[in-house]
């Protein structure tokens, strides 16, 4: 590992990851209530069920840290054949229609991962949010240097995202944890360093939109994930982070009033925030109900851990 590498931002921004993605997937039975659902997160009510399971943004996530540990840099067949071989070991973690086509493929031939993951969507490949929804770890990780944050973020989106949308939702995430790391995080820098095109204007409305704007109004503005592009996800999720840069559990409740893909937007949050500041200061329960990480906290959980994608 180089100086320029840092494994223990990567692993608090994994926590957080980890922590938003359970902590937002616990809202989608209440969505069918908006009302209440609403009501009830400006109340800060914490959902009541346990365990709170991570889904396929963690998982994605896992894989990608392992890779990053074993080898210090993304190596797209690795990583590729990561994503694959944990795919098969829980495919119930809430895989997208596109890596429920493309995973089991990369298991067999892996080094094939270009050539498959343009073929998908008709061959424009995947622009949607799950290379950003996994990618803040690395961002921490690779902190100390920013044009490599850049370089690294691309490689690991494309993967499985061959589209330019989809690996600038990824980079723009994978920046936004840096600077979380770094103490400097802000929306403008983000958009500076984020690929032209339609997430990089997204980044750019968000920079404009102020802080003591409502979360709900500003998902408005922005999006909340629902289309499951990037474009539509990245925004609202790095704009809840950059208006809460010390405090995750802040940060998680803002984004969970956007509603949409909350499990992604917070997945996206939490990653980014806690790559400063980790889950010290969440509350206890929170960290009790949230299903525990391979060689992380949390108590025992009955299912199994994998690793995967949208």
């Amino acid at each position: 590992m180089t100086a320029t590498t840092d494994r223990a931002a990567a692993r608090r921004s994994l926590e957080g990851l980890a922590l938003g993605d359970a902590f937002g997937e616990r809202w989608f039975p209440l969505f069918r209530e908006p009302r209440r659902a609403l009501r009830e997160i400006r109340d800060r009510r914490t959902p009541e069920e346990s365990p709170w399971h991570w889904t396929d943004d963690t998982a994605m996530a896992l894989a990608l840290l392992r890779v990053l540990d074993e080898h210090g840099e993304v190596r797209p067949r690795e990583l590729a054949l990561a994503f694959a071989l944990g795919y098969a070991a829980d495919p119930a973690r809430g895989y997208g229609h596109g890596m429920h086509q493309l995973l089991p493929r990369l298991r067999e031939l892996p080094g094939q991962w270009r050539e498959f993951a343009r073929e998908l969507f008709g061959g424009e490949g995947s622009l949607g949010n799950g290379a950003a929804m996994r990618v803040a770890p690395l961002g921490a990780f690779f902190h100390g240097s920013l044009p490599r944050v850049v370089a690294e973020a691309g490689r690991s989106a494309e993967v499985t995202h061959a589209h330019p949308e989809g690996v600038a939702g990824a980079v723009a995430v994978a920046v936004a944890a840096a600077l979380s790391a770094r103490g400097s995080l802000t929306v403008a820098e983000v958009v500076a360093l984020t690929p032209d095109g339609a997430v990089r204007d997204g980044l750019a409305r968000a920079a404009e939109v102020p802080f003591a704007t409502e979360p709900w109004r500003a998902s408005d503005l922005l999006g909340n994930g629902q289309r499951i592009r990037a474009g539509d996800t990245v925004p609202f999720a790095v704009w809840c982070a950059a208006r809460h840069p010390d405090d995750l559990v802040s940060a998680l409740w803002s984004t969970a009033e956007g509603f949409g893909d909350v499990d992604t937007t917070c997945a996206i949050a939490g990653g980014i925030v806690a790559a400063r500041t980790g889950v010290a200061a969440v509350p206890r329960e929170w960290l009790e109900r949230r299903e525990p990480l391979p060689g992380g906290s949390g108590p025992a959980s009955s299912r199994e851990s994998g690793a995967g994608g949208r």
